[in-house]
């Protein structure tokens, strides 16, 4: 019998990351789903729920905890891996924020500060601590995979009103008229600017690692209903966004090795995201 792929899952407890699991212990094929959580306690409910709506599948779930902003909580995970499994087949870099409210509540020097230094504090610095700590893990693996979870929010060619623009960014774009200050508008431009940090990290870990053919992606789940942001699942719906469910089964097709003539690219639904 083929051993299992042990697969971890930053932020699995809910949103995207918590659709990424389920889609995996739905899968056919058989994994060690770590299921990454700041809390446990929050772990082992979203497990609980999980298996309600799953009942039957070849794969376990193991609740673990990661705070990838505490370097210890990293170290603890590292050195929790090692000795449980000896190896990592698939890391989803999936735990991420959006702080830019921050700034529009507080629209000084001090909140532009706090919400872009948070923003690049997860979802690059702390996702890049992460990996460079697990690569050990990672390179003990056959068929090792490492995954950035991106933003359609994140491309220059979107953002720019290029060919790849959606009706979501036309939406994100607004006009804005001339003179100063500018009226409040939901540029979110602290997060953007922080997963196009990522798009570029994504493309570093693909230069280093090629010769240890691992592979890597930027995966864009698309414009779902989480609660990213703070504005609530009902209102994104009513904007037009997707269940969070076709981000989760995504990222299993790109674990299980479906995307893989893709690798060193940011993957979409629909094929390759324009940059």
């Amino acid at each position: 019998m083929a051993e299992k792929n042990i697969v971890l899952v930053t932020g699995g407890n809910t949103g995207i990351g918590y659709e990424a699991v389920k889609a995996l212990y739905a899968s056919p094929d058989a994994h060690v789903l770590l299921m990454g959580s700041r809390s446990l306690d929050k772990a082992h409910a979203a497990i609980k729920t999980l298996q309600s709506e799953v009942t039957e599948s070849k794969s376990e779930l193991v609740p673990i905890q990661i705070d990838i902003e505490d370097d210890a909580s990293i170290d603890k995970l590292n050195k929790e891996i090692e000795s449980k499994y000896g190896r990592l087949d698939a890391l989803v870099n999936n735990a991420g924020g959006t702080y830019d409210a921050v700034m529009r509540e507080n629209p000084t020097p001090a909140g532009i500060r706090e919400a872009f230094d948070h923003s690049y504090s997860l979802n690059v610095t702390s996702t890049h601590v992460l990996t460079n700590t697990l690569v050990p893990l990672i390179l003990k693996s056959s068929g090792p995979r490492i995954m950035f979870v991106t933003s359609g929010m994140s491309s220059l060619d979107a953002c720019s009103g290029g060919s790849s623009i959606s009706p979501a960014h036309k939406a994100g774009l607004p006009s804005i008229p001339a003179g100063w200050p500018k009226p409040p508008v939901l540029s979110q431009i602290a997060y953007r600017s922080s997963k196009t940090g990522l798009n570029m990290l994504m493309l570093e870990w693909q230069r280093f690692l090629k010769e240890d053919g691992v592979k890597v992606f930027c995966i864009s789940p698309g414009f779902l209903a989480t609660n990213l942001g703070g504005m609530g699942p009902e209102k994104l719906r009513q904007m037009g966004a997707g269940d969070p469910s076709l981000g989760g089964i995504l990222i299993r097709d790109v674990v299980e090795g479906m995307r893989d003539a893709d690798a060193g690219k940011v993957v979409n639904a629909a094929g390759v995201q324009a940059w």
